[in-house]
């Protein structure tokens, strides 16, 4: 053959590859997205349109449900806390879990990148130079004299595997799925950072107001202990009433550890969630009168979750790899066809390389058609349709898990505010008593003691307060974090020196 003529057919070869590729067929399943659920409603009776509302606290307004509302992307704003917005970007600047999920993402992403190499011939040059001594016994003529000479090789390769039955095709679109998969757990790890910066600020003001409530109440007992001790010396009180006196402020200081321990952890909680050590807590302005509650709260219709929810999108990017991995361990059972050619020139002087008639090609096909490997390719098989099923199975309790979760906040909300109403009215009732016992005491209608008794409850009733009204604003976060977060509402996940791409809404 020619060399015009080996071109010709190298050219053939090589054009008629992309032919081959597309007409090749696809095995395993194709993908299709689960249906979405049919559900109309989150909870088993309908939700009220709004919540009760408590007069005369910041938390008291009542809390609207606006069906189909659109959630924000930076939904923490909405409680229009300076110090709250702080504690979140630090967070999102700094937080190593959330740069982890964003290196996972870029990982993943290359790895695809890398895989769709396969879809093309590999090409390959290469230039060998070679000095060699030879012998006449090599030929047969041990007397002839030995031959040294100087051979060079200059060689282009090219190969490709032809992808018939779609085994390349499968694992790159299990490629894609994985990064599918990393972008919406990067969502999940943005959306979970948030929401757990927002509540544990909201912990930390609720256990300040707890600890300085709880102060007072040790105080006034300590007072109480002194003027029975004072009566008992009088013969106006006797040992047992001082004892009992000493029992409850024993128990008043017992609560004061478990608020000083839990106040600190979660300060190192936070400390550690802005990317920084405990040792590094800086001082927060953050406080519950500084927290203000959404007024109206967007929920999301049923349809829409499985959609919104990163955990529930990052199941179903679990079953799309499952499901490729079925056709790559498919394709692997079936015939696999290489091509390969090899084109050059060789000489025994350097600047004789690519001269008329040191051309040298080589035109190579192959099958492998695997016949028996200890039933290893069936099993395999079967064990990519087994985790199908299984990833099947992990994406339904997933979609119920979102659904309970969505359906037990909005219940706790409208709990949180019938709640707050009766500590409301707890406390408010507690002070009034407070203020009749202070008048009696002017008047010298009751002792000291029993003001001080009436001073006890009013301040229990306010660490009870303080505790309502966290729980509401913990919840109505809880809430944002259940629908979704409004991730779909952001172009990109940034942090101080990196950027993700956008995250599709389909």
């Amino acid at each position: 053959m020619s060399e015009r003529a080996h071109w010709r057919v190298t050219t053939a070869v090589v054009t008629a590859w992309p032919v081959i590729l597309l007409v090749g067929c696809t095995v395993g399943p194709n993908f299709t997205r689960p249906a979405t659920p049919r559900i109309k409603h989150y909870t088993q009776t309908p939700l009220p349109k709004q919540t009760v509302s408590v007069a005369g606290i910041g938390e008291g307004a009542a809390q609207h449900f606006v069906a189909g509302g659109a959630i924000p992307r930076q939904w923490w704003k909405l409680f229009h806390s300076r110090s709250l917005n702080a504690l979140v970007d630090s967070a999102l600047k700094a937080n190593p879990t959330l740069q982890s999920a964003q290196a996972s993402l870029r990982e993943a992403r290359e790895n695809y990148l890398a895989s769709t190499g396969s879809l093309y011939p590999a090409l390959g040059a290469n230039f060998q130079g070679t000095r060699q001594k030879t012998s006449g016994a090599l030929f047969g003529r041990p007397n002839e004299p030995h031959s040294i000479y100087t051979l060079y090789n200059a060689q282009a390769n090219v190969s490709y595997t032809l992808d018939l039955f779609g085994g390349t095709r499968r694992q790159i679109e299990q490629n894609r799925a994985a990064v599918d998969y990393s972008r919406f757990q990067l969502e999940g790890t943005y959306l979970s950072l948030s929401t757990n910066v927002v509540t544990a600020a909201i912990q930390v003001a609720s256990l300040r107001t707890q600890l300085a409530v709880t102060h007072s109440i040790v105080d006034a007992q300590l007072n109480i202990v002194d003027i029975v001790r004072r009566q008992l010396r009088l013969g106006g009180a006797s040992e047992a009433q001082l004892q009992q006196q000493l029992a409850q402020l024993a128990q008043d200081r017992a609560q004061l550890p478990p608020l000083r321990k839990k106040l600190a952890q979660t300060e190192h909680e936070l400390a550690v969630l802005t990317g920084h050590f405990p040792s590094q807590v800086h001082p927060l302005t953050v406080n519950l009168n500084e927290i203000h509650l959404p007024r109206r709260l967007p929920v999301s219709v049923p349809s829409h979750l499985v959609q919104q929810r990163p955990d529930v999108r990052a199941a179903e990017a679990q079953l799309h790899e499952a499901s490729a991995a079925i056709g790559v361990a498919t394709a692997n059972m079936l015939p696999q066809i290489t091509l390969s050619g090899d084109v050059g020139s060789l000489a025994t002087r350097a600047s004789n390389l690519f001269s008329p008639g040191g051309g040298i090609w080589t035109i190579t096909g192959g099958l492998l058609q695997p016949i028996f490997q200890g039933g290893a390719l069936v099993h395999k098989r079967r064990a990519a349709v087994a985790a199908y099923d299984r990833a099947a199975a992990d994406y339904r309790e997933t979609v119920l898990l979102a659904f309970e979760n969505v359906a037990d906040v909005l219940r706790n909300l409208t709990d949180d505010a019938e709640a707050l109403q009766a500590q409301q009215g707890a406390e408010r009732a507690a002070r009034r008593s407070y203020d009749i016992a202070l008048r009696q005491y002017q008047a010298g209608g009751i002792g000291y003691p029993t003001l001080l008794q009436a001073v006890l409850t009013y301040q229990q009733s306010r660490v009870a307060l303080a505790q309502a009204r966290a729980a509401r604003l913990s919840d109505t976060a809880a809430l944002f974090e259940a629908l979704g977060g409004g991730w779909w509402n952001r172009n990109h996940v940034t942090t101080a020196d990196s950027k993700v791409e956008t995250v599709s809404k389909n």
